[in-house]
């Protein structure tokens, strides 16, 4: 496995355990965030990320367990 590699695996393992800490459905979480987040301005705007948290009301309301 190369570096790159590695650290994209550290990655969405971090992910899958946030959203599960938070009691988030990882497939539906990742859904979303693969359905809105490209449309959105979080290069410019980097606080809309603070909605799709795993603990943000917006993803607790949609990717709940």
């Amino acid at each position: 496995m190369s570096e790159a590699g590695a650290k994209a695996n550290e990655i969405c393992l971090s992910l899958a355990e946030t959203a599960k800490a938070n009691g988030i459905d990882f497939y539906q979480y990742l859904v979303k965030l693969m359905m809105e987040l490209p449309n959105l301005p979080i290069h410019q705007q980097s606080q809309i990320l603070n909605k799709y948290m795993p603990w943000s009301k917006n993803i607790q309301s949609t990717c709940a367990k």
